[in-house]
């Protein structure tokens, strides 16, 4: 039998920040390298330059630069996109004109991440221009855009930016976290669920007991799916995000356009390579997170 659709929401919720949290704990040095080299291309050379620049710089908590918001906006994010999420399958559900219970295809799970994710942003955008900038900062006073010298916790980022721009200062980069958020979580869900029908073919059984090696696997798959595909626009946002600490930044096109004119594709893919290490220990703690913790709340008493 089914929860009710307030429980199932609540479940959701607290899943998705368990795996939030998890996402954050193993992989924050590679995202910080990624932010880093998506923002100043011309300063690395490979994310193995980075991370020791970036260790010998300020050490071994430079690679942690943005742990804080990182933790709040992965808990926020998840907790709001797997909620969305489960509430996007019902809606699936509804329109096709299946009972709650019934199982769905890959794709139409793949359209409920998709569609989840618009309402993600919206938890994600604030914290992530927060993170950004926190593990930027030091290469924003290194290149003279920003006064050396500045507090660099998370209580100055965020004076800063209501002091700068109000409220909506927080949401700098939103147009972008949205285009890159709907075909990334398409390609995030479907390719995790494909994953795991696959194994599940091969392994004879459903797929809710495929195994934790596997399950991770599939994590990481649908994780490497979603950069893949929207790396470049990530990369956009991370450029609007930490560079508008220095004064407004043009929209996504304009800044588009401007990497492309000024300095080629290239370094629209800066930073990928960390990004994809990462993608299969976080995402596979991640999606390993939420399907235990899930599991193990949506148990009856008495199972």
């Amino acid at each position: 039998m089914a929860p009710h659709p307030v429980t199932q929401a609540i479940i959701d919720l607290s899943a998705g920040a368990c795996g939030g949290i998890a996402c954050v704990l193993s992989g924050q040095p590679f995202d910080t390298a990624k932010v880093k080299m998506q923002t100043f291309p011309s300063l690395y050379r490979g994310f193995v330059h980075c991370f020791v620049s970036v260790y010998k710089q300020v050490g071994l908590r430079g690679l942690y630069q943005g742990t804080t918001p990182a933790l709040i906006a992965n808990i926020a994010e998840n907790a709001v996109l797997f909620m969305s999420y489960g509430f996007c399958q019902n809606v699936v559900r509804f329109v096709s004109g299946l009972d709650r219970c019934t199982e769905l295809s890959d794709v139409q799970k793949a359209c409920s991440g998709s569609v989840a994710s618009i309402f993600s942003s919206l938890a994600l955008c604030p914290t992530e221009l927060v993170k950004c900038r926190l593990q930027a900062m030091h290469e924003m006073e290194a290149s003279g855009k920003i006064a050396s010298g500045q507090k660099s916790t998370v209580w100055s980022v965020v004076k800063n930016v209501l002091r700068t721009n109000g409220p909506l200062g927080f949401y700098q980069g939103l147009t972008t976290t949205i285009v890159r958020e709907i075909p990334g979580y398409f390609c995030f869900f479907g390719g995790y669920e494909l994953s795991r029908s696959m194994f599940a073919q091969h392994m004879g059984r459903d797929k809710e007991h495929i195994g934790v090696v596997p399950l991770m696997f599939s994590g990481g798959f649908g994780g490497a799916c979603l950069w893949l595909v929207v790396y470049p626009i990530d990369c956009v946002k991370s450029r609007i995000q930490v560079l508008s600490l220095a004064g407004k930044q043009e929209g996504f096109l304009k800044t588009l356009m401007g990497i492309l004119r000024n300095e080629g594709v290239g370094p629209l893919y800066s930073g990928l390579t960390p990004t994809m290490i990462r993608t299969f220990p976080a995402n596979g703690a991640l999606f390993l997170a939420y399907e235990v913790s899930r599991k193990i709340m949506m148990q009856q008493p008495g199972d």
